[in-house]
C-alpha cells in the first residue's frame, strides 16, 4: 500500500511533458485567425466576380461589400505573411521541420491510412507525427506559399509581373488562389476533426502539455 502511495506522489511529483513550445502554440492560433479571416473576406470579393458558377452565401463571407471584403483581407494578409514567415524561419532554424515532419514515405503514409480507417492508429505519443500528419502539415505549408504568391500575384499583377508569370497569366494565377484556398478548407475541416477526435491534442495546442 505504501508502495501505492509513492509511486502516486512521484506521477504528481513528475513534471508534464511540453508537447507543444510557445513558440508553436502562439503561431499557430494567430495563423488560425488571420486564416479564417482572409477566407471569409476574400468568398466576398470572389462573389464580385466568381470563377464558377456560384457564390458563397454573404452569412458566411465578412466585409459585407468589395471594399470592405478587401480592407479586411489586406489586413488578414500582412498579419498571415509576417507571422507565418516568422513560423517558417523559426521552424527551419530549430529543426522542428525536420525532426516532425520528415521522412515522408508512400508506405508509410497508405500504412498509417489503413491503421486509420481500421482505427488502429496510435494516437499514444503526441510528440511524434504519423506519417498522414507529415505529409498534411508538409503539404499545408506549401500551399500557403502558393496562396500568398498568387494572391500577391492578382494584388499587384503589373508591379509584381514576374509572379504572374510564374503562374502562366493573371486567369491562372486566381485559380491557383482559389484551388488553394479550397484545399485550405479541406486541411482545416480534417485537422478540426482530428482534434475533437483526439482532445488532449487540442490541450498541448493550449497549454503546451
Amino acid at each position: 500500500m505504501s508502495s501505492l502511495t509513492v509511486t502516486d506522489e512521484q506521477v504528481r511529483a513528475t513534471p508534464a511533458k511540453v508537447i507543444q513550445p510557445a513558440w508553436v502554440r502562439v503561431m499557430h492560433w494567430i495563423n488560425a485567425l488571420a486564416m479564417i479571416l482572409m477566407i471569409m473576406s476574400g468568398w466576398q470579393i470572389y462573389n464580385a466576380s466568381p470563377l464558377f458558377n456560384f457564390s458563397f452565401s454573404r452569412d458566411i463571407t465578412l466585409g459585407g461589400w468589395l471594399g470592405g471584403a478587401l480592407l479586411w483581407h489586406f489586413a488578414a494578409m500582412w498579419l498571415l505573411m509576417i507571422n507565418g514567415l516568422a513560423y517558417l524561419i523559426t521552424g527551419l532554424a530549430t529543426g522542428r521541420f525536420r525532426r516532425k515532419l520528415l521522412p515522408i514515405s508512400p508506405a508509410g503514409v497508405i500504412g498509417d491510412v489503413k491503421a486509420a480507417l481500421t482505427f488502429k492508429l496510435s494516437h499514444d505519443d503526441l510528440t511524434v507525427y504519423n506519417y498522414v500528419q507529415r505529409l498534411l502539415y508538409a503539404g499545408i505549408i506549401v500551399v500557403g506559399i502558393l496562396i500568398v504568391l498568387s494572391g500577391l500575384s492578382i494584388w499587384k499583377p503589373v508591379q509584381l509581373y514576374y509572379l504572374v508569370m510564374l503562374f502562366g497569366d493573371y486567369p491562372t494565377a486566381r485559380y491557383v488562389h482559389f484551388f488553394c484556398m479550397a484545399a485550405i478548407c479541406v486541411f482545416l475541416v480534417i485537422h478540426v476533426a482530428l482534434a475533437l477526435l483526439v482532445p488532449k491534442s487540442l490541450r498541448a495546442m493550449v497549454i503546451g502539455r
